[in-house]
């Protein structure tokens, strides 16, 4: 099986090489895996004490953060090398003073798996979330790695629990430890065999709470908001913006602010077109009189979550299509209301947040302008709204004590 499993990825990489041809996304994940080796050897010496984080993209990062933080208190004497699959999460946090060295994961083959093990030499190794590559968990456990999965969410219809997905359950071995974010994915673990599962929860709780504790000002949405009730859309797909793009045009006396999920100027070009209200790009503000604008439209990123801190009310994006729904408990932290669309089935802090009372779900466009319009309206309505978000918060923190707990 790990024959066929490494020729289809040769094949995979081969045409993701042509494919990146056409794609400026491709390219980066193609480009962005040749020199990793070189850069291992260089910044990793034989003596050097290792610890490996690897996360998906930038959502699985910030989720494995407060993980990777309280390691590098408690082991300072070892270097941490963060690994990304995916250029959203690399691009963004390659500069990241988290982690010592941070480059591509490169692709899954046998030589790949142990050519990076060899030079990293991990004394530990974190996956966040997913991404079970086998030829990797192979190497790890036949170096006797301890080897951890952090918020780990299991859903049946994933082929660890089908009748041909041995091969993946097989990877599965490699693991230590699961530290899984709810009981049924511990009961789906427990039923093929596996009972070295602790549901610790989601680290998202605790990394979202530590951002009450920073610095979240940002001078030119201070000014722009002018003591104005403020609506913040963020992480918004074209799906999502047709939907709320109506409600901005036909609403008074409310400020607005667009933190779309891909900045490109087509895109950005797009939303401002289907806006008839007065917009200004954060890319444009200098010089302007933001106080006069009623629609501030973010055409760049790693800033939504400062500008969270200002909103009165947040829809967050991918509920209305089949991208995915984004951070939920980001803005929930704030205390302030959160609105989504209806497709979050694969999230379940949606649900639970849902059913707690700090987030609504809109089904249509009609929904959701009613729910913004009694949001707005309804001063008690949104302040009780908003509590109940941020306890949600509260009461779901913990997950990284427990982690820590296991693994010393």
């Amino acid at each position: 099986m790990f024959f066929i499993y490494n020729q289809l990825l040769y094949i995979a990489w081969g045409v993701l090489k042509i494919a990146a041809l056409f794609s400026p996304k491709l390219t980066l994940f193609v480009k962005g895996r040749k020199n990793v080796f070189a850069l291992l050897e260089e910044r990793v010496q034989p003596g050097n004490k290792t610890i490996w984080f690897h996360a998906a993209s930038l959502g699985e990062y910030e989720q494995g953060l407060p993980v990777m933080e309280r390691i590098r208190q408690e082991h300072p004497e070892h270097k941490i090398v963060l690994t990304f699959f995916s250029p959203s999460g690399y691009e963004v946090r390659r500069n990241t003073n988290a982690a010592d060295i941070v480059v591509y994961l490169p692709m899954d083959t046998t030589r790949n798996a142990r050519k990076f093990i060899r030079l990293v030499h991990p004394d530990m190794a974190f996956f966040v979330k997913y991404e079970y590559w086998p030829n990797y968990l192979k190497e790890l456990k036949k170096a006797a790695i301890p080897s951890y999965l952090v918020s780990g969410l299991f859903r049946e219809k994933q082929v660890f629990f089908k009748s041909y997905g041995g091969f993946y359950r097989q990877a599965l071995t490699a693991f230590t430890h699961f530290f899984v974010q709810d009981a049924d994915s511990k009961k789906l673990l427990q039923n093929i065999g596996y009972h070295n599962v602790t549901v610790s929860g989601d680290t998202r709780f605790d990394r979202v709470s530590e951002i009450l504790q920073r610095d979240n000002t940002l001078p030119f949405i201070e000014e722009f908001s002018n003591g104005s009730t403020n609506v913040v859309f963020g992480s918004s797909w074209p799906k999502d913006e047709a939907m709320f793009a109506g409600f901005i045009n036909n609403s008074n006396n409310i400020k607005f602010i667009i933190a779309p999920h891909t900045t490109d100027a087509g895109h950005i070009k797009e939303i401002k077109t289907a806006i008839n209200r007065k917009a200004v790009l954060f890319s444009e503000k200098e010089g302007k009189d933001l106080a006069g604008y009623d629609v501030f439209i973010i055409d760049t990123i790693g800033i939504l979550g400062k500008i969270y801190s200002y909103a009165d009310i947040a829809y967050v994006g991918g509920g209305f299509g089949t991208s995915g729904l984004h951070n939920i408990l980001e803005p929930a932290a704030f205390g302030i209301p959160v609105v989504i669309g209806p497709n979050h089935e694969k999230y379940p802090e949606a649900a639970a947040m849902i059913h707690f009372g700090g987030c609504l779900e809109a089904n249509g466009k009609n929904s959701l302008e009613n729910i913004l319009d009694e949001l707005i309206k309804n001063d008690d309505y949104r302040s009780e709204t908003g509590h109940k978000a941020g306890m949600f918060i509260s009461m779901n923190r913990g997950a990284v004590d427990i982690i820590m707990k296991k693994i010393r």
